[in-house]
């Protein structure tokens, strides 16, 4: 017998004597896309990394794409090339667009449907999830790191500034006052803002109870008109200018930019999503508190809820059934309370279960962290109405930039408040007609 001959029999007789399933050791990889930066992504890998060591038929593969619109967009692209990753995290305002890509996604409840995985939906916080659910409660993508905009505060600064440390600013005159004493008392900044669309258009009016737009911010159709150009949005707007003159609001950028204003100190106070408490807890030098987002006393109604933000999972389509039950019983373990409590409680993102919820509170993590439980009660703490129930329009991606552009008019003194909310409405108004057209 020749060399080779006695090479392959050997082989074939160690196939033959290996244990059941010995083909299959390798595990079949699944590639998770996110947008997620610090503390939350080193969670975010660590999830993975246990999932991973739970069971030895699928790997998770985490994959920073970049901000929440680059990871969008590369998973488009990725599909229309035929590739596309099995999970990718899309931010909220994404959901319309992503709804709409009829073949491209594989709806959530459908997924746990076909794998036979344990899925309740009425497990989940209503505020959190009717977001990404259909009207008949159909859950299409799985929230993941949920939020809502809060306000921060350096409780140096407020010290230093002859203000009450345990006591926000609970209205908008009061911060307005609030940030002039800090400037006064030597700060460059008396407060900023994070993601300029969201919260102060998005959620100002939700907070408010004033529409967005029309057929309840879109959610009960695509034939939805922009409304948001009101008058005490504009009142707001022309507020905020006002303020910047003397640097009692100093505008920073349009989404994340802004974030380091308050972690160095700059900034007395800032507003920002409930998911940046990690990053401030790792980042700042200083005691800081957090509040409920104010309001303007004279508007009927105030203060109503806040609506939802962050992002959620979507799983794309096109993969194969072994995938996809290696991508439901990941998202079975990422929806367990013990990761639920650990992300919440990390992060300052909202607890997607009402079991994390209530776990969170039985463990005293809100007593022994005051300010932690806000966000959730600022969310459930009235029943939410067709203006603050949250907003589903097409295009909302570029609707976005185009209401920073702007105000960023506004804020360069190149357009009054009211004219940049006009054309902003205008302009927005052309892309939700092109949205509408491109989905019939």
């Amino acid at each position: 017998m020749s060399v080779v001959k006695r090479v392959v029999l050997a082989i074939a007789l160690l196939l033959l004597a290996a244990p059941a399933g010995f083909a299959a050791d390798a595990p079949i990889e699944i590639q998770w896309w996110h947008a997620m930066t610090g503390v939350n992504a080193e969670l975010v890998t660590k999830f993975a990394d246990e999932f991973d060591h739970s069971q030895a038929r699928y790997k998770i593969v985490p994959v920073f794409k970049g901000s929440y619109a680059d990871t969008m967009q590369a998973a488009i692209a990725a599909y229309r090339a035929g590739d596309p990753p099995a999970i990718v995290q899309v931010f909220e305002v994404g959901t319309a667009t992503m709804m709409a890509a009829k073949g491209a996604i594989k709806p959530v409840y459908q997924l746990m449907a076909d794998a036979h995985e344990t899925f309740d939906p009425k497990a989940y916080l209503p505020a959190v999830t009717s977001y990404f659910s259909t009207p008949d409660g159909k859950m299409l993508s799985l929230p993941f790191n949920s939020s809502t905009a809060i306000l921060y505060y350096n409780k140096a600064a407020f010290t230093k500034a002859g203000l009450d440390p345990s006591k926000p600013p609970k209205t908008w005159p009061e911060v307005f006052a609030d940030a002039k004493k800090i400037r006064a008392a030597g700060y460059s900044c008396g407060f900023t803002t994070s993601w300029l669309s969201w919260i102060q258009i998005e959620q100002f009016s939700a907070w408010h109870n004033l529409p967005i737009g029309t057929k309840a911010n879109g959610m009960a159709g695509t034939d939805t008109v922009l409304t948001f150009n009101n008058p005490t949005v504009v009142r707001h707007i022309a507020n905020l200018v006002a303020a910047e003159k003397d640097g009692s609001f100093v505008y920073g950028g349009r989404t994340m930019e802004p974030d380091q204003k308050f972690i160095s100190g700059e900034c007395g106070m800032t507003f920002n999503s409930s998911g940046f408490y990690g990053l401030a807890q790792a980042g700042a030098k200083f005691p800081f508190g957090v509040g409920e987002l104010p309001y303007y006393p004279d508007v009927k109604g105030a203060p109503q809820n806040s609506i939802i933000g962050g992002a959620s999972l979507w799983v794309m389509g096109g993969k194969s059934p072994e995938v996809y039950k290696g991508v439901a019983e990941f998202l079975s373990f990422l929806s367990q309370t013990p990761q639920q409590l650990r992300w919440h409680e990390a992060t300052g993102y909202l607890p997607i279960t009402k079991a994390a919820y209530e776990a969170a509170k039985a463990s005293g993590f809100y007593a022994k962290h005051p300010g932690t439980e806000l966000p959730v009660i600022q969310m459930i703490g009235k029943p939410p109405t067709e203006n603050s129930r949250g907003l589903r329009f097409g295009n909302f991606v570029q609707i976005r930039d185009v209401i920073a552009e702007e105000l960023e008019n506004a804020f360069a003194h190149k357009k009054t408040p009211k004219q940049a909310l006009d054309d902003a409405v205008s302009r927005g108004n052309t892309l939700l007609r092109q949205f509408e057209a491109a989905t019939k």
